[in-house]
């Protein structure tokens, strides 16, 4: 492997030591190696483990919670469905390999290891990941502003929204509108209005900078946020410092009648999504409505509403 390039990450997953002892020594040179001895500690694990491995290899076998159940867990978590699971099974249990395969692990490797099979198998489902993860961002990126696209946001949200309600956590939705940009585009061409919005973009990027935060071109001259944990208190602050870093880029725009720079308005919609029934696209509804009363207030501003005091 080259030095230079990250090295990937793989969670090892069983009850063993002498399992796990074999599995680091053949692959620790390598990958960065995770260890977790139970079903249940590996799920904790991955609950609040910021970095995801790249690649589980997962013991069927085991105590507490077997190795399906874990696969099955991992399959329908946002956060972890995309992680590719290989099963480690003695050679006898091989007659359950289709139950694997439909639960949505990618391979079987068989006890007695082998370590030239384990490093190959490996290998090649981490080069799989990777080139999947090239291909998913690819299709998730606005081509201009080189930041998330509208089918990217669609997805996000969803998974937000589910988060947010599953810990009673606030939800804050900012929607970006960059004033008058058709009069922009009309006054100094489409290849300035270019340049114009991807400026604009990588303003509001260095605003909206938290691991957790979002944002994504919505439209041709809109983008919007998604802060999650964030309160109308800071929702406000995060808007208030969008608004100023578009401002300090000082980008003319003659025929605006909110300046004579190019500005953005915003409308910022806040709530707790503890309700099941209701929908993410109350949020969306509502800071789409804040930033038209933005616009109509005369732009280069920002609306904000909580709707939990509805």
């Amino acid at each position: 492997m080259d030095d230079r390039e990250e090295m990937k990450t793989v969670l090892l997953i069983d009850d063993t030591p002498e399992n796990i002892q074999l599995l680091v020594e053949t692959l620790k040179d390598e990958y960065k190696i995770m260890v977790a001895t139970s079903g249940s500690e590996a799920i904790d694990m991955l609950k609040t483990e910021e970095n995801l491995p790249d690649l589980i290899l997962l013991d069927i076998l085991m105590p507490d919670i077997d190795g399906y159940d874990v696969c099955k867990w991992l399959k329908n978590n946002d956060r972890t469905r995309s992680i590719p699971v290989i099963f480690v099974t003695a050679l006898a249990e091989i007659m359950d390999e289709t139950k694997g395969i439909k639960l949505g692990a990618v391979d079987y490797i068989t006890k007695p290891f082998y370590p030239p099979i384990i490093k190959a198998r490996v290998q090649a489902h981490i080069n799989l990941k990777m080139k999947s993860d090239m291909l998913e961002q690819f299709v998730s990126l606005d081509a201009l502003t080189n930041i998330p696209n509208r089918r990217k946001f669609d997805e996000v949200i969803v998974s937000e929204w589910r988060r947010a309600q599953r810990y009673d956590s606030p939800l804050s939705v900012i929607m970006i509108n960059v004033d008058q940009f058709k009069q922009y585009n009309d006054n100094y061409g489409h290849g300035p209005g270019d340049l114009c919005l991807q400026s604009v973009a990588r303003a509001i990027q260095s605003r909206v900078r938290r691991a957790y935060d979002f944002l994504a071109r919505y439209g041709g001259k809109e983008f919007i946020a998604i802060l999650p944990d964030v309160d109308v208190q800071g929702a406000q602050k995060v808007g208030i410092s969008i608004i100023k870093a578009v401002e300090n880029l000082h980008i003319p725009h003659e025929l605006s009648k909110a300046s004579d720079h190019v500005t953005v308005s915003l409308g910022i919609a806040t709530m707790h999504p503890a309700n099941e029934a209701e929908s993410y696209s109350k949020i969306i509804e509502g800071a789409d409505q804040l930033l038209e009363q933005a616009k109509k207030a005369g732009r280069n501003r920002f609306c904000i509403r909580n709707f939990d005091e509805d």
